[in-house]
């Protein structure tokens, strides 16, 4: 099937930077779009990001102008850029992928989720 890694969580203080990674494998047709969510403790998951395999992004109202998304369509990764991090976007991450396992067939995956901590 499909496996999703995330990297590059980690603690940063408010206004800092981190850069998230999601790299797929397995076997599968191709990848569509591909997406950021987060759940923070007591909350439920929310859409942070997401892009189609042509570049179409779009983002949650709360990350517009601090976070961007990117793919490497050849690696099979989605990228994060996290900039003016504050303590309210601390939560757990996880990537998202709609993958066609064969012509016709889709499904989604997730990864297990990297942990970003933002402190005060």
């Amino acid at each position: 099937q499909v496996q999703l890694v995330e990297s590059g969580g980690g603690l940063v203080q408010a206004g800092g930077s981190l850069r998230l990674s999601c790299a797929a494998s397995g076997t599968f047709f191709r990848i569509n779009a591909m997406g950021w969510y987060r759940q923070a403790p007591g909350k439920q998951r929310e859409s942070v990001a997401s892009i189609t395999r042509g570049g179409w992004t779009d983002y949650a109202d709360s990350v517009k102008g601090r976070f961007t998304i990117s793919r490497d369509n050849a690696k099979n990764t989605v990228y994060l850029q996290m900039n003016s991090l504050k303590p309210e976007d601390t939560a757990s991450f996880y990537c998202n992928a709609n993958v066609n396992l064969a012509v016709g067939s889709r499904s989604d995956f997730w990864g297990q989720g990297t942990q970003v901590t933002v402190s005060s």
